[in-house]
């Protein structure tokens, strides 16, 4: 599927900031055999007295700003055409996941997308009694890893309710799970706790989410939305799977890979400091248009 991609997210300032320095991950990525990024621009105002191109250890590409003169906001823009493609028919090929731990062991590599990076906890996704023990009452006794990985998805999807207002991006991944309620990104990191609990690698993807209106509506601009999902891995012979449980679906065309990695902490799609007083308030607008 071909879209045209736009993001505008602006950053106002309650007093003027007078320096900062930013990681930016924004841009959709380009996937070999998953998804092709044709053309696309970053433009920021005001304009940074540094720009710096990077790539990080698992390979997503970024960007490092320095400002160093004043300024009341920052507006990142986005605007690119990218080729997402199907993921194809997933046939279970994946080990008892009783039978799991000993193909992680067998994995001698350290590659960026070795098992051996998304097994512990992380910062925003720790491991926790509670998740693992829901993760525990959902697995079926002798079900395949992938079974296992698509049967958490749906609880939790079932269990948790999607309220855009009953967390913040610094909410712990623990309280929001014992609220049941949250945004994708905790959905997204309550998930990956589970997983992990119960032994199975699992990562974080963050992209953009191409929105379909009700029958009989149109599409507002502005209306789709930043996103995230999750990377779980089921043995040597599948790989990675991504799922989605804020609308326990596997991922499609209609999502966007941005970055991955092990949580949000790595491929924030901002993240940095800045010098400057009081609080500051953050909009955003996506577009993911289909063209043709």
């Amino acid at each position: 599927m071909l879209y045209d991609v736009g993001l505008t997210i602006t950053y106002d300032y309650a007093a003027s900031a007078d320096a900062g320095r930013h990681l930016v991950r924004l841009m959709p990525a380009d996937l070999q055999g998953e998804q092709r990024a044709i053309a696309g621009t970053l433009s920021v105002e005001p304009r940074p007295q540094e720009w710096i191109d990077r790539i990080d250890f698992f390979g997503n590409r970024f960007t490092e700003l320095l400002f160093d003169e004043p300024h009341e906001e920052i507006v990142f823009k986005v605007q690119a055409r990218v080729d997402r493609l199907g993921p194809g028919s997933q046939f279970d090929i994946s080990p008892p996941l009783s039978m799991l731990a000993q193909e992680i062991a067998a994995y001698r590599g350290i590659d960026p997308w070795s098992p051996h990076h998304f097994t512990g906890s992380t910062l925003r996704a720790p491991i926790e009694h509670s998740t693992a023990d829901f993760a525990k009452n959902v697995v079926q006794a002798g079900a395949s890893t992938f079974e296992t990985v698509s049967a958490i998805n749906s609880a939790l999807h079932r269990d948790m309710k999607f309220d855009p207002e009953a967390t913040t991006v610094e909410t712990p991944m623990i309280e929001a799970f014992e609220r049941r309620e949250g945004v994708c990104q905790d959905f997204t990191h309550i998930m990956i706790s589970c997983l992990r609990g119960i032994g199975i690698p699992a990562g974080y993807v963050s992209g953009y989410l191409r929105t379909i209106p009700p029958p009989g509506k149109e599409r507002l601009e502005g209306a789709d939305a930043m996103h995230a999902w999750v990377r779980a891995w089921c043995g040597n012979e599948m790989g990675w799977v991504e799922f989605d449980p804020t609308n326990n679906a596997m991922t499609g065309e209609d999502h966007i890979v941005i970055a991955r990695a092990r949580d949000y902490f790595d491929v924030a799609p901002v993240k940095g400091i800045t010098r400057s007083a009081g609080e500051h308030t953050t909009s955003q607008a996506v577009d993911v248009v289909p063209v043709g």
